[in-house]
């Protein structure tokens, strides 16, 4: 039977992150994912994008990954905020980050996924206590009070003291541990296209808040951008379904001309928005981590932040209980985790919630408030740093590897 310290159970960019982190600490780690990496790792770009807060970034340049990915990350210098709607004059407030306001070099940066699980892939190859196990699914866990045991579909066992499932949001492990979700839909699907545009976007990302919900453009290397549009639900089967030339042409009243002429490159792809909190995080032997664990509404484009969060909280915790003898696997260790990232991960998702709901309507006497909102925030310089700092994730009790150290 082969041996570790932890079992980490799906090797999306959260379980990968997690492995490198415990086994940077010393941990003999082992991630069994079902997917086979050469399946992940597809030369052909898919459309997906993801924003990394810098405090994700510090985390990524310890664990080794960053050196690998920041050829083909794409800095968010500026953040301009709006609020309007389609065809209209746009709202004479607005809200303006600049990254040299905080002395930071860049906000985040937005990496296509294709490139930060090459990078992650790339780190995990070259680390001693880390092994990675593709295709393999986990089948069941049986634990006593002694340890826990995963069995494979191949009929293969690995003991260990814990096992993580980082295996996204319909997750099988989490279901049949018995831990139940809190959670809804919204009436809106998130729509997702990457943009090419005459001019340069010069590190600037936007974010326009429209009735059916907000419309971001995110600056991505050469003159591309990635567009997450939050559509009416009832409205964006009619979207999709129109062809090149009027999917365009709905682009780019909703795009404006600050970029010139502007051009979707590839099928946009969509998806249904929901929200979910897991009730517990922890069970005896047992965390979860990542989309397992919540999923909020994109409108801060915080999703894997959350996550990467959860790795390094996570490493965090069980390395300072391994470094005082005690078992990294029983309740009394990982309460102190579940306790950590619950409210963090609760307080994330109820002000993305309540920023939706605000600014997803045409209500005038709502949209003259937030109007107000915008400005006056804008005009208050510690206001406006503060919630650059919250967008650079930069905000709370940070994990070590958040603050650019080792865990």
């Amino acid at each position: 039977m082969k041996q570790a310290d932890v079992v980490i159970s799906g090797g999306g960019m959260v379980g990968l992150t997690l492995g490198l982190a415990l086994a940077q600490g010393g941990f003999k780690a082992v991630i069994a994912d079902a997917v086979p990496a050469a399946a992940i790792l597809d030369p052909k770009f898919d459309g997906r994008v993801s924003a990394l807060a810098y405090a994700s970034v510090r985390m990524l340049t310890v664990l080794g990954v960053w050196e690998g990915l920041a050829p083909y990350a794409q800095p968010i210098r500026e953040i301009l905020v709006t609020d309007g709607v389609a065809g209209r004059t746009a709202s004479p407030f607005s809200l303006h980050f600049d990254a040299q306001e905080v002395g930071a070099e860049a906000l985040g940066h937005i990496a296509e996924n294709r490139h930060i699980r090459a990078a992650l892939y790339g780190a995990v190859a070259a680390s001693k206590n880390l092994e990675l196990i593709a295709p393999a699914t986990v089948k069941s866990i049986k634990s006593d009070g002694g340890g826990a045991v995963v069995l494979l579909e191949d009929g293969s066992e690995i003991a260990a003291p814990l096992v993580v499932a980082a295996d996204g949001r319909e997750s099988r492990l989490r279901n049949e541990m018995g831990i139940n979700l809190v959670g809804w839909s919204y009436p809106q699907v998130g729509i997702v296209a990457t943009v090419e545009h005459e001019k340069p976007h010069n590190g600037v990302a936007y974010e326009h808040f429209l009735p059916s919900g907000p419309f971001a453009i995110l600056p991505m290397t050469g003159n591309r951008s990635s567009l997450v549009w939050t559509e009416d639900k009832k409205k964006a089967p009619a979207l999709l379904a129109l062809d090149e030339a009027g999917f365009n042409e709905e682009l780019s009243r909703r795009f404006g001309s600050h970029l010139g002429k502007t051009t979707a490159t590839g099928p946009p792809w969509s998806y249904p928005l929901s929200f979910h909190l897991a009730r517990d995080f922890v069970r005896p032997r047992f965390a979860l981590a990542g989309d397992c664990a919540h999923g909020i509404h994109p409108i801060a484009g915080q999703g894997l932040n959350l996550g990467l969060k959860d790795a390094a909280a996570l490493a965090e915790v069980l390395l300072d209980a391994a470094r005082l003898g005690r078992d990294i696997g029983v309740l009394d260790t990982l309460k102190r985790y579940e306790r950590w990232r619950r409210f963090d991960s609760f307080a994330l998702a109820a002000s993305t919630d309540a920023l939706n709901r605000l600014f997803s309507n045409d209500i005038a006497p709502l949209r003259h408030l937030r109007d107000l909102g915008l400005g006056i925030v804008d005009a208050i310089g510690p206001a406006r740093r503060f919630f650059m700092r919250h967008a650079g994730g930069d905000m709370g009790k940070l994990p070590r590897l958040m603050k650019g150290e080792a865990a």
